[in-house]
């Protein structure tokens, strides 16, 4: 049975659409469990499930034979999301007869759920004549057979919809909010130079000019092959020159050329062309039952990638970005928001992550509308083609209706009011109305950042990111570009403090010449773990630092990823070095502050142990929030689970400053939960000093600060913590917002999602 399954998943996962998909799923599911009848039911935009394929009932009943959840059998399956085994299916009193599928003949039923993300696609069902209740080992396969395609299918389901429907038909794809906001614009594809899943489809100005450029392409490659294996001949062993042998035989094999000949001839450009026919090829060889020509599928995509990167770099323009550019792909980083020039960037959508993901941070602390996890997204197609982003709600909507478009208008220009409307609390102090000040602080990355939260009246900078300079360059910044770097920032605030966080590389942090391979990155080799085992790279940075706040004397340090007190002291111990070496150079400067961030749990039960010795705790909510909950902040599947008002969340952060405070020690926090004005008035009343955020939430925070007296957010705090579960935490919180009349300031109008 294993091997039935793992053959039908590599053949459908190579399918061309969704009507191939289903064709093998119910052709090869009936031949594999020797059943009379294999169908597959899906559901469609009315909440109806259609009968889209089978193999035993009547072929004229497919998309004719429709069922609500109330409905049959297969409705009954839906709405109880869980199968259904029975040896006399009419006796059943949900079965519904129709004359049209011809299954009067069958008794036994089998019906299991297509669930994708905690959504019911459809229904797999088998039948037989004979009356008998499937086995267990029967109904245990069906179930895995549902649960391995239903994301091959959910994918399909949106391509063939992208795909086939005209450019005025709207089509919505789910994900998770990113950062809060609408946009309305342009799609523009990021795709990693010779990644063969990422090449936008894109089409050509002129087919036989695309058709020269090609063989020029592949004669280049070709050339370079043959070039290398000729100088490697005398170190290769037999295998290897086979191997040689074997890329040259396919790119003179005239066949291949000529399927991508035909895709460029309907007009494609050549990258996608390309692309498009190796991943195919890639697809057949992997569902091949012989091992030896398995392993040859990467042999193909390898190659592939040559030819692609060829490709790319031969026909790369300087990339044009519309105004209002929708920047879409798998792995946005930093540097690729970077590429953007000033203004242009209206949206981002990425199809891995979660709202938690360092993009999404940075997406937050620059104001830029967006939407992660969209794993269903057939981002290829999308180049160039109009998008609406909802970050509110984690929606993504290509070539929307002129009335859709309308509707998101109205919030796009109610978004503007609001922050109009906000920009006069700038100058004012953040505190309650019985006059309790809390400071509002922000977090920082980009010079972009700096001006936003200058604008925004910003009374101090609670973390900046000194990582995405790193990840701005092609290799680590020398001592200079770093001092720089940290002077620009500090003189924009002067004298405002500036908390800089040493090196947090590692986990969804990565520098591409500084490559850390790990199983497991968030448990692994990651902030201060790094930095020490390079003391060479933390000092340097210590030493840039210092030599920037040299007269402005508003810098304050802290170390990221603390989890026992030898790292915090080994740490002070690097500071304390290249702090002398400075003065012993001749510089003018002084010992900043110095502190750590609390984001595992063990430095929650250290806290007292670490206040005791430094000048401030800051919380880092965000990994701290992971790593309580157990819940990977990028996977999009557990992206429900990540509640940062979860009871155990809140209780450790009560239980930090209480440490903390006993020291004498003040303690901030800069996680994404300080942004969220409901969160920020339970941190003010656990007696939270600084509250750093995004810029872009700044003023959001100080109007519903501003529109409490502490004492109302004590007793919110009160009854917040004694419930046990999140989803009574916001319901309360709801309550209060709507009580006070705040609730436009967290989300639009309208939306009661």
């Amino acid at each position: 049975m294993l091997n039935s399954l793992r053959s039908i998943v590599q053949e459908v996962n190579a399918a061309a659409d969704l009507n191939s998909v289903l064709e093998i799923i119910v052709t090869r599911v009936k031949q594999a469990m020797k059943t009379e009848v294999c169908s597959v039911y899906l559901r469609d935009n009315e909440r109806q499930f259609v009968l889209m394929a089978t193999e035993g009932l009547h072929k004229s009943a497919v998309r004719r034979v429709k069922l609500s959840e109330k409905e049959g059998l297969v409705g009954h399956v839906a709405s109880r999301e869980e199968p259904l085994n029975l040896d006399d299916a009419e006796s059943h009193p949900r079965y519904q007869y129709f004359p049209e599928t011809g299954e009067e003949r069958f008794s036994s039923f089998l019906g299991v759920p297509i669930i994708h993300h905690r959504q019911i696609l459809g229904v797999l069902v088998i039948q037989q004549r004979e009356k008998r209740k499937f086995d267990e080992g029967e109904e245990a396969f069906l179930v895995t057979m549902s649960a391995q395609l239903a994301a091959v299918i959910a994918h399909a389901e949106a391509t063939g919809a992208l795909r086939g429907m005209g450019k005025k038909t709207e089509v919505r794809f789910n994900g998770v909010p990113g950062a809060s906001g609408v946009a309305i614009g342009v799609c523009v594809v990021s795709s990693p130079v010779a990644d063969l899943n990422s090449v936008p489809c894109q089409t050509c100005e002129s087919v036989d000019a695309e058709l020269e450029f090609f063989q020029q392409g592949l004669s280049l490659v070709r050339a370079d092959v043959r070039r290398l294996a000729s100088e490697l001949e005398s170190r290769l062993n037999r295998e290897e020159r086979v191997l040689f042998d074997a890329y040259i035989g396919m790119l003179e094999d005239t066949s291949l050329a000529q399927e991508v000949t035909e895709k460029i001839s309907q007009g494609f450009a050549a990258p996608y062309a390309w692309s498009s026919v190796i991943l195919e090829h890639v697809k057949t060889f992997s569902s091949m039952h012989d091992p030896y020509l398995r392993e040859r599928a990467s042999d193909v995509r390898d190659l592939g990638c040559r030819v692609l990167a060829c490709l790319q770099e031969s026909s790369r323009k300087e990339r044009v970005y519309p105004d209002n550019t929708i920047l879409v792909g798998e792995d946005l980083s930093a540097s690729v928001l970077a590429e953007v020039p000033p203004g242009k960037l209206a949206g981002i959508v990425s199809t891995r992550g979660s709202s938690n993901s360092h993009i999404a941070i940075l997406a937050r602390s620059i104001g830029i509308p967006t939407v992660m996890g969209a794993v269903d997204l057939p981002f290829t197609h999308l180049d160039g083609r109009e998008l609406i982003v909802d970050g509110y709600r984690g929606s993504v909507y290509s070539d929307p209706s002129d009335g859709l478009r309308a509707q998101y208008q109205v919030i796009v220009d109610e978004d503007v009011q609001l922050v109009a409307g906000l920009e006069a609390l700038k100058d004012l102090p953040c505190e309650t109305v019985d006059h309790h000040r809390v400071a509002l602080w922000v977090n920082t990355g980009l010079m972009a950042d700096a001006m936003i939260s200058l604008e925004r009246g910003a009374e101090g900078v609670g973390l900046y990111r000194t990582e995405i300079p790193f990840m701005l360059r092609d290799r680590f910044p020398s001592e200079e570009e770093q001092r720089q770097t940290y002077r620009d920032q500090l003189q924009a605030f002067a004298p405002h403090t500036v908390t800089m966080r040493t090196l947090d590389v590692g986990g969804d942090k990565s520098l591409p010449y500084f490559p850390i391979e790990e199983e497991n990155p968030f448990l692994g080799w990651r902030g201060i773990r790094v930095t020490l085992d390079h003391p060479e790279i933390f000092l340097v940075q210590i030493r840039a630092m210092l030599k920037a706040s040299e007269g402005l004397n508003n810098l304050r340090i802290m170390v990221p990823m603390v989890s026992n007190v030898a790292e915090l002291e080994i740490a002070q111990m690097l500071l304390y070095r290249a702090y002398d070496e400075l003065l012993e150079e001749g510089f003018q400067i002084e010992m900043p502050p110095f502190g750590v961030m609390i984001e595992v749990p063990g430095a929650v039960y250290q806290a007292k142990d670490f206040a005791a010795r430094v000048d401030f705790l800051s919380v880092g909510s965000n990994d701290l929030t992971q790593y309580l909950l157990a819940v990977d902040r990028n996977n999009p599947r557990v992206a429900d689970l990540y509640h940062s008002l979860h009871p155990a969340v809140l209780r450790a952060l009560r239980a930090i400053v209480v440490d903390s405070h006993s020291q004498g020690v003040p303690v901030s926090i800069c996680g994404e939960l300080a942004g969220d004005p409901a969160a920020a008035l339970l941190l003010m009343a656990m007696g939270y000093d600084v509250l750093s955020m995004s810029a872009t939430n700044l003023l959001k925070v100080k109007s519903v600060v501003r529109s409490v007296t502490l004492e109302q957010a004590e007793r919110l705090l009160s009854e917040v913590m004694r419930l046990p579960d999140t989803e009574s935490i916001n319901r309360v919180i709801d309550a209060t917002f709507r009580n006070t009349g705040l609730t436009r300031i967290v989300r639009p109008l309208g939306d009661d999602t």
